[in-house]
């Protein structure tokens, strides 16, 4: 589809703030894969401190914009106005703030931009099944708003689709699923065990349990020491590497002391590294969210070969691999979760190599190349449909006159 008279579709995107998470980082890598010579995107964003990857947003071509207050409605929406005369005009406003982005579309809409797509990244269901009443009365508004001001609506599964757009979405054609896409080229690179293992001060021989994610509630990392506890029982060359940083962190650093693990339990921090760490230094990938909306680093973990184990909760797209992947009810103990991360050490023959599962990958719906071109067709298909609308609308606007 080519666009009608558009040199250049500019993009706002809005996040809470651009350091290393799972949406983010997918927004890097399509911010690295898009044609940039078509697709200004720039980011407003929920803060005013550095993030992990404003420089290289910035090295690319965007800017990266604070919007504060969203706590304030009255005064975030006076800085969204100021944002839009200043940086604007924008062609697309790409909203990931979840809920929130019904407000933000609402705003967008009052100031004419013409596309407003409003993206669901993880399945908020069980937390709005819990909510207070007075939440439950703004996730419903936020709702409402996103239904009557979106012009689109984008999810990464189908639970994330449900717990933004309602059950029903499927019967409206402006929501749609778009799987979020891995690169894989750091997967393809060949990494020496030893080497990585040795940077973390973990054995050569040792069994090394991983896990990636922001050190938060959903996360569940209090039920990983739990099931670390009961695999050293089994398997004393036990350790767990845990990749990323979150408010409950020192908690957990606490708990694992607390807990007799201390020196079995690594913590790296926030890392650009992932595959490099996945392909050297981890035999097992554990997994027990209470919720999500896809889980991308688990795709990331099949890529490096590597046998998952992880909640049921999570969206049945997550099962790219079928001789890697297996499922636990988060109502199950710790014990029965150590016992199939033990059982994935004697299953390795039958196990696929890691070059058959990259290929595996390369070829499904997560590779970022698909999900950059499928990305790219919407902006322009989009656009599009709203100019041509807008044409029709001035045509009759005229002939009325």
């Amino acid at each position: 589809m080519t666009l009608v008279s558009k040199p250049s579709i500019r993009i706002l995107q809005v996040v809470g703030g651009m350091n290393r998470a799972g949406t983010e980082t997918w927004l890097m890598h399509i911010l690295r894969h898009i044609d940039r010579d078509r697709f200004q995107i720039d980011f407003l964003v929920h803060t005013t401190k550095p993030c992990a990857y404003d420089q290289e947003i910035r090295t690319l071509g965007g800017q990266i914009i604070p919007c504060l207050k969203p706590s304030q409605p009255l005064l975030y929406a006076r800085n969204f106005r100021r944002i839009l005369d200043e940086y604007g005009p924008y062609d697309i406003i790409h909203s990931h703030v979840h809920h929130f982005s019904g407000y933000i579309l609402r705003l967008a809409r009052q100031a004419g931009v013409p596309v407003r797509i409003a993206h669901s990244h993880f399945d908020s269901s069980s937390l709005a099944a819990k909510a207070r009443w007075h939440k439950r009365l703004y996730l419903a508004l936020m709702e409402r708003w996103i239904a009557f001001h979106a012009t689109a609506g984008l999810a990464c599964s189908y639970k994330a689709a449900e717990a933004l757009f309602g059950v029903p979405w499927k019967t409206d054609p402006r929501w749609q699923i778009l799987y979020c896409g891995v690169d894989l080229k750091p997967f393809q690179t060949f990494i020496d065990p030893v080497t990585v293992r040795a940077e973390f001060g973990i054995p050569k021989d040792a069994f090394v349990i991983g896990h990636v994610g922001r050190f938060e509630q959903a996360k569940n990392h209090q039920f990983l020491l739990d099931i670390a506890v009961e695999v050293i029982k089994r398997e004393p060359r036990m350790y767990l590497l845990l990749v990323g940083d979150g408010s409950l962190r020192p908690d957990i650093e606490q708990k694992a002391m607390q807990m007799g693990l201390a020196g079995r339990v690594i913590f790296t921090g926030v890392r650009p590294d992932v595959a490099r760490i996945m392909l050297g230094a981890m035999d097992a990938f554990l997994f027990p969210s209470l919720h999500e909306g896809l889980g991308l680093v688990l795709i990331e973990a099949q890529a490096a070969g590597l046998p998952c184990i992880f909640s049921d909760v999570v969206p049945q797209e997550a099962d790219a691999i079928a001789p890697l992947v297996q499922r636990i009810s988060l109502l199950q103990p710790a014990s029965i979760w150590a016992e199939a991360v033990i059982a994935t050490t004697k299953q390795n023959k039958l196990m696929i190599t890691q070059p058959e599962a990259l290929a595996i990958i390369q070829k499904s719906k997560f590779d970022i190349r698909k999900s950059t071109n499928q990305l790219q067709f919407h902006y322009v298909e989009q656009l599009n449909k709203a100019l041509y609308s807008g044409s029709r609308l001035s045509k009759v606007h005229r002939s009325c006159n």
